[in-house]
């Protein structure tokens, strides 16, 4: 039996031509963001039409800045004539041999949420939260593994997707 690594895409086509996105990403682990980051925008550019223009990408330290970031950046869009529609936090955790991946893996995980809801815009998780170098690179469709799978390809179409319906959603149409 064989089945397809990441999120199986809707049966519903998305057209993106209007959304505005954000992508706020880590500068930790370098190589491996840089390849998550670049899967998710050319996926949402060649499979669903969002305008390159329109996607914002901001960069911050670590993974645990990512919520403020998010927080931040959606109030200072909401300033602009046109708010972001979805945002995307892309980062790499990857445990280490003290507690400190467990906290800060937490505090992402309910802060990039947290965010999301009191914000109403739909925020994709794109932290990876890995248990070593090799699990990291696999992810980010980097490595020698075989079934390796870049999880920014995901992302880019869930920000999709989440985008096109909360505006459905926001409109009143279900």
């Amino acid at each position: 039996m064989t089945f397809t690594k990441g999120v199986t895409p809707s049966t519903e086509k998305y057209d993106g031509s209007s959304l505005r996105v954000l992508i706020v990403h880590t500068r930790w682990n370098c190589e491996i963001v840089e390849a998550l980051v670049r899967g998710a925008k050319e996926t949402m550019t060649s499979e669903y039409n969002v305008k390159s223009e329109n996607i914002s990408i901001q960069t911050v330290a670590g993974s645990y800045e990512l919520p403020f970031a998010a927080q931040s950046l959606i109030g200072a869009s909401r300033m602009s004539p046109q708010s972001f529609d979805a945002v995307i936090c892309i980062g790499v955790l990857i445990k280490g041999s003290t507690m400190h991946f467990e906290y800060i893996a937490e505090a992402v995980s309910q802060g990039i949420m947290r965010v999301s809801l009191d914000s109403g815009v739909p925020i994709v998780f794109g932290v990876l939260t890995c248990l070593n170098d090799e699990q990291a690179l696999e992810r980010a469709g980097l490595g020698d593994n075989e079934s390796k799978h870049n999880h920014g390809i995901d992302w880019g179409r869930c920000a999709v997707e989440m985008g096109v319906k909360n505006t459905r959603w926001m409109s009143g149409t279900i």
